[in-house]
């Protein structure tokens, strides 16, 4: 006569059996879960229109200290490109007095040195422009960036010494 062990083998493999075709189902259902980039909702580039991306190109600043160097708060630029700091001629951006190289995407804070000082009372202009490849800041090849209305994306500000201390740009 056997002695009663509670459970017998046949038991104990078909719980081990469904044990494993639960994992198995576990890993089928939850675990082999792609991320398909359809899914996301990323914004398909070839269909991407000039309204969003004249509203990537943006200059935040104030108005700024006379001196040798403008402060921005922040420049966003859809593909990398430049700044240009120009002086007023009759209402309109006249010669060019500061560069600056910005990579793509928001840049936070910085400043922009000059050849030419911005005087007290004075009108300027920060302007963006594209960059060609190399770089270099050439304004024959480094056009400025429009937005959706055919507009030039640009930052009017004035040199005066009763600019707000607490914030540069």
């Amino acid at each position: 006569m056997e002695p009663q062990s509670g459970i017998k083998t046949w038991q104990w493999v078909v719980t081990v059996i469904v044990i494993i075709v639960l994992i198995i189902i576990g890993i089928m259902v939850f675990g082999n879960k792609k991320t398909d980039v359809s899914d996301v909702g990323l914004i398909d580039t070839a269909s991407t229109t000039d309204t969003s991306i004249s509203e990537a190109n943006r200059i935040v600043m104030s108005d700024q200290f006379p001196g040798n160097v403008v402060y921005f708060s922040s420049i966003t630029l859809a593909n990398a490109g430049w700044v240009e700091i120009h002086k007023d001629n009759a209402g309109v951006p006249g010669v060019g007095i500061g560069t600056m190289y910005l990579e793509k995407g928001i840049n936070p804070g910085g400043k922009i040195t000059l050849t030419s000082p911005i005087v007290e009372g004075g009108i300027y202009y920060a302007m963006l422009h594209s960059d060609d490849g190399d770089k270099k800041f050439d304004a024959t090849k480094d056009l400025p960036l429009k937005d959706s209305k055919g507009n030039i994306i640009m930052k009017l500000f004035r040199a005066t010494s009763t600019a707000d201390a607490g914030i540069k740009g």
